[in-house]
C-alpha cells in the first residue's frame, strides 16, 4: 500500500494516562481533545510522518478540583503552554505490526526525545465503505524532565505524586481520499 493521509476518528480514539498517588495507588485520567496528522503506509510505518497534539485544558481525572490544579501553574500552566506536542523523528520496526516510534515531545515549554511502542492493529472497511485503521501506543515520560515538579512529602515517607507518567493511546483513523 502507498503512503496515504489518515484522519483521527476522535469518537473511536482515546488518550489516557496514569501516575502513582501516595506511593500506594494510581490516578488515571484522559484528554478529551487531541488531533494528529498521519501520513503512512499502514503496511510499513517506518516511513510515516506523524504529529500529535493534545489540548491540555481537556484533562479529565473525574475530579474537578484536581483537573483545575493540573491546568494551573503548578502543573501544565495551560495559559502559557496549552498543548503537548509530538513529532516523530525515527520509526523502527520491532516485530510484526510492532514499532518503536521516537519523537520530540514538547510539554511545559521543554522539548525532549521520547520513544513509544506502537502497534498497527489492522485495517478494513466500515459499513459505509470507508477504510479505517487502528493503532495503539504506549510509553511513559518523567514529568520532572519537563519542569513539572510540584509535589508534597508524605509523613510515611515518599511523595504524593510519582514522577513517571504512563501514557496509553488508542487511535482509529479514517483514510482520506
Amino acid at each position: 500500500m502507498a503512503k496515504t493521509v489518515w484522519a483521527v476518528d476522535a469518537s473511536h480514539s482515546v488518550v489516557e494516562f496514569s501516575v502513582r498517588h501516595m506511593m500506594i495507588a494510581k490516578v488515571r485520567g484522559l484528554f478529551h481533545a487531541f488531533e494528529a496528522s498521519i501520513e503512512a503506509d499502514v503496511d510499513d510505518l517506518t516511513t510515516a510522518d506523524i504529529t500529535f497534539k493534545i489540548d491540555l485544558s481537556s484533562v479529565d481525572t473525574r475530579n474537578g478540583d484536581r483537573d483545575a490544579h493540573l491546568k494551573s501553574g503548578d502543573f501544565f500552566d495551560v495559559e502559557k503552554n496549552p498543548t503537548l506536542d509530538f513529532k516523530a523523528t525515527s520509526i523502527t520496526k520491532s516485530g510484526k505490526g510492532e514499532y518503536e516510534v521516537t519523537g520530540d515531545v514538547t510539554l511545559h515549554g521543554v522539548t525532549r526525545s521520547e520513544t513509544f511502542e506502537v502497534s498497527f492493529e489492522g485495517s478494513g472497511k466500515d459499513p459505509w465503505g470507508n477504510t479505517k485503521a487502528g493503532f495503539s501506543a504506549k510509553g511513559s515520560i518523567n514529568r520532572s524532565d519537563y519542569g513539572l515538579t510540584y509535589n508534597a512529602a508524605l509523613e510515611t515517607g515518599g511523595v504524593l505524586i510519582g514522577d513517571e507518567v504512563k501514557i496509553s493511546i488508542e487511535i482509529e483513523a479514517l483514510q482520506q481520499a
